[in-house]
């Protein structure tokens, strides 16, 4: 893909970015999932219009461009963002596995307009019993007989 076709379907996700704050229907953040030069979903932030705080653009994306495929993966794809992935999207967009993550904005940027994901990111660094929220691990011995089974199982799905 030339840098021309990257312009475009950076473009589409900024576009879509504006429509959304336009419409009402969330933040400034949009996303498009391109697999082999055709678009095969795109997401904005849907976290208040549906009252879902997962509902970021890449994880509304993600979700759909898994659907089409058929799969818990995003192989040969790339993904086009607005902005810079927060964490709860990193993370998914790691899961999924995709071949690029193409970004406008930058964490900072967000930050500027209060998106702020440093707090997340100072929280991964610190102990559990140092968090803001509370973190307190019960029944580990009861839970790692599933893990234990998991491991076991001839014939499970690796992802």
């Amino acid at each position: 893909m030339g840098t021309t076709d990257h312009d475009q379907f950076m473009r589409e996700a900024i576009t879509l970015s504006h429509k959304n704050i336009q419409e009402g229907k969330g933040g400034p953040f949009a996303t498009v999932i391109v697999k082999n030069g055709t678009v095969i979903a795109r997401g904005t932030n849907l976290v208040t219009s549906t009252n879902d705080p997962t509902a970021h653009a890449e994880i509304v994306a993600i979700r759909e461009a898994c659907r089409v495929l058929g799969s818990f993966q995003l192989d040969g794809c790339d993904i086009y963002t607005s902005c810079e992935p927060c964490p709860m999207c990193l993370g998914a967009i790691y899961w999924a596995r995709p071949k690029s993550i193409y970004f406008a904005n930058t964490r900072d940027d967000a930050a500027k307009i209060g998106f702020d994901d440093r707090t997340i990111y100072d929280e991964f660094a610190r102990p559990h019993n140092q968090r803001k929220i509370q973190m307190i691990q019960l029944m580990r011995d009861e839970a790692l007989v599933a893990f234990r089974e998991w491991q076991e199982k001839n014939d499970k799905i690796p992802y």
